[in-house]
């Protein structure tokens, strides 16, 4: 298989030229590389550490990003930590590469995520196909509008959530709506009752744009204590500064969708963050939009009644809200620098280092030194 005739998806802008020099198993890691860094993440943390080899990329939990109250276990990290997974199989795919994937490969090294290949072959089928849905992907907190999710389209989900090893389950009836938002309501005040959840949730929503990280204002409803959602997104406007409508109108009868896995380990947490990654993707690509409503699967009350209820003998990992909704605004992203190590490109220039170093000033012509000849020492002159 010949992979300079691959086409590339480069980042926005001027290609990388440096790519160029590198050959093209290493030149498509590093491009898979800047997609993987586009997933998407509990509370915008990015809690991953990519590290290049020249035959392999290495995926590490962050445990420093990792949420101590929301998420103690670290199962939400994981699962983000697979959302950045899937995005590599589809860069790989893009540059018409196969991939071997060995997920956490060493119990000795359990922030070990995964170990990604490279390999001559053939590519998975129809994933090269996502690439362009990887930087248009948004989540959104909007409310949605519109017909249901089709039935075809919710069989199509059903069958992507199964080829990543989740499964999942649409909350179809009237009864399972009722259960679903009476969860939620339950989980969001039992995680309002506790001061560190709160804390937590402040420090990751009024962040510095510097950092690159956390949920800003322009991505989530303005909250002035009037909403009475039946199905409560989680309140992000810590700051009272939401700049999208107060109205979300989230309630029961939108489509929503539970992604569960038969066990409960890492690796399940994992494979439940490619699933989810894939079923985004495949909504961008189609038009719709979606949101995650995960308080009840947060709480572990809550968690073990939605499964009794709904899952059965599969454990709840994720439930999303799916519809239109008008577009939203993307959220920050750290610095590439900070994240991938063994990187073969230059370092990216600081933004903010650059404008907090001291502006100097031309020197008036004016008050510029003319210049004048002067004798150079060997019988001739020189201009200073």
């Amino acid at each position: 298989m010949s992979h300079a005739s691959v086409s590339v998806t480069p980042p926005p802008g001027e290609p990388h030229a440096w790519d160029l020099t590198l050959d093209a198993r290493t030149r498509a890691l590093e491009q898979a590389a800047d997609l993987a860094v586009l997933a998407p993440s509990v509370h915008n943390t990015q809690p991953w550490l990519i590290e290049l080899q020249p035959d392999r990329m290495q995926l590490r939990a962050d445990r420093t990003r990792q949420l101590s109250a929301l998420d103690p276990q670290g199962r939400a990290l994981v699962q983000s930590v697979g959302a950045a997974l899937f995005n590599v199989r589809v860069a790989l795919a893009d540059r018409g590469w196969a991939v071997a994937v060995d997920r956490v490969p060493d119990r000795g090294d359990p922030d070990l995520l995964a170990v990604i290949r490279p390999m001559e072959g053939t590519p998975e089928a129809k994933m090269a196909e996502l690439a362009p849905a990887v930087r248009r992907r948004r989540t959104n907190r909007r409310a949605f509008t519109g017909a249901p999710v089709p039935v075809k389209v919710l069989r199509e989900l059903t069958a992507i959530a199964d080829e990543e090893g989740a499964v999942l389950v649409p909350v179809l009836t009237s009864t399972q709506r009722r259960l679903v938002a009476r969860l939620t309501r339950q989980a969001d005040r039992l995680q309002n009752a506790e001061p560190a959840y709160r804390a937590e949730l402040r420090r990751w929503t009024t962040r510095a744009r510097a950092k690159g990280d956390g949920v800003p204002a322009a991505v989530v409803p303005h909250v002035d204590g009037r909403q009475h959602d039946e199905l409560p997104l989680r309140d992000f406007d810590s700051g009272g500064t939401g700049a999208l409508p107060e109205q979300t109108h989230s309630d029961g009868d939108q489509t929503l969708v539970l992604i569960a896995t038969r066990t409960d380990d890492q690796s399940a947490w994992l494979s439940s963050g490619e699933a989810l990654q894939h079923l985004l993707l495949r909504l961008t690509e189609l038009g719709w939009v979606a949101s995650p409503i995960t308080q009840a699967i947060e709480v572990p009350l809550t968690r073990t009644q939605l499964r009794s209820a709904m899952t059965w003998d599969a454990h709840p990992q994720m439930l999303l809200r799916i519809g239109h909704a008008a577009p939203t605004a993307p959220t920050p992203r750290r610095r590439r620098d900070d994240v991938v190590v063994n990187s073969q490109r230059p370092p990216e220039p600081d933004p903010v280092q650059e404008r907090s170093l001291p502006h100097r000033r031309p020197t008036p012509p004016a008050q510029r030194p003319a210049h004048r000849r002067v004798p150079d020492g060997r019988g001739g002159t020189t201009w200073i």
